[in-house]
């Protein structure tokens, strides 16, 4: 049986999770209004959305939150982020769908070409950042137990990798499977999966000095060797 661990305040936990929702929120909704090329010198043209450039920072949070919290309070924010998503994809198909003002009509293609994402689009959105979410959590929990504390960038480099390679791998197959070349559909997968990666591998400095000062902060380095790993829980 299980011993319910005595509740804890943090001083900075509900600053991290309004921060996390604000992040995954804007880069669910602005990133993908755009489709962005780059040159780079020895790879060729490199496309990808533009919301790759943010969206890994809410994996940053969750490695961060895992690292210091424990699994649990990580689960707590990641059910907020989904239901944070959820509402945004409804208020943007109500707004889009809203008929336009006689003054507004002439703007009215550029809120549906900004907002006006299909359900396919927005479900395959919701599900890979679920997944991905926890699998990236689980991934570093387990792992810190496995090195008993030992290596972070271990960890954090791991767990990236895995939850990363689910994002992308479930939110293109179903929001592009058939719709796309399978060539094309596979090089813009694993470009995205590299960029978010290689961003992630990069802030991995920054990672120690936010994770350090936050258990000195917080008085906390949790260790989830009795925690029930199920994702369908609000239990911290």
């Amino acid at each position: 049986m299980r011993v319910p661990r005595p509740a804890r305040s943090y001083r900075y936990y509900d600053l991290i999770l309004g921060a996390y929702v604000c992040v995954l929120l804007c880069a669910n909704l602005i990133g993908p209004a755009k489709l962005s090329a780059v040159h780079v010198p020895g790879l060729g043209t490199v496309t990808f959305l533009a919301g790759v450039l943010f969206f890994p920072i809410s994996y940053l949070f969750g490695d961060i939150l895992t690292e210091v919290y424990g699994y649990a309070r990580d689960r707590r924010v990641v059910w907020s982020g989904f239901a944070a998503l959820i509402f945004a994809a409804i208020m943007a198909s109500v707004v889009v769908h809203l008929p336009p003002a006689q003054l507004w009509r002439d703007k009215q293609a550029a809120v549906e070409a900004i907002f006006g994402n299909t359900p396919r689009i927005i479900c395959a959105s919701i599900l890979a950042f679920w997944c991905g979410s926890f699998i990236n959590s689980y991934v570093l929990a387990k792992m810190k137990i496995w090195t008993r504390g030992r290596w972070l960038w271990t960890r954090l480099v791991g767990s990236t990798l895995a939850g990363e390679l689910v994002d992308s791998g479930l939110f293109y197959s179903i929001a592009f499977g058939g719709l796309w070349p399978l060539e094309q559909l596979l090089q813009v997968t694993l470009t995205q999966y590299l960029l978010k990666s290689g961003w992630e591998i990069v802030a991995t400095p920054l990672t120690y000095r936010v994770v350090g000062f936050l258990k000195r902060a917080e008085q906390e380095d949790f260790y989830d060797r009795d925690t029930d790993f199920t994702p369908f829980s609000l239990r911290a």
